[in-house]
């Protein structure tokens, strides 16, 4: 098993690299052809996914109720 500390690490890290991975996609879409109004859609979606893959994390690693 890994310790508490190494979860909370590789998490932060994976969370990082898909906030940039998704975040990079938005900025994409919106100023590619879909231009601002047509990509605000997917950066809303995008910001509320990361969001929760940051709640996941918290909830996992710090509120252990053990």
């Amino acid at each position: 098993m890994l310790s508490q500390r190494v979860k909370q690490i590789l998490g932060l890290i994976a969370i990082i690299l898909f906030a940039i991975f998704i975040f990079g996609l938005s900025h994409s879409i919106s100023t590619g052809f879909a231009g601002f109004w047509g990509g605000l859609p997917f950066a809303i979606i995008a910001v509320f996914v990361v969001g929760l893959a940051c709640y996941d994390l918290w909830d996992e690693t710090v509120n252990q109720k053990d």
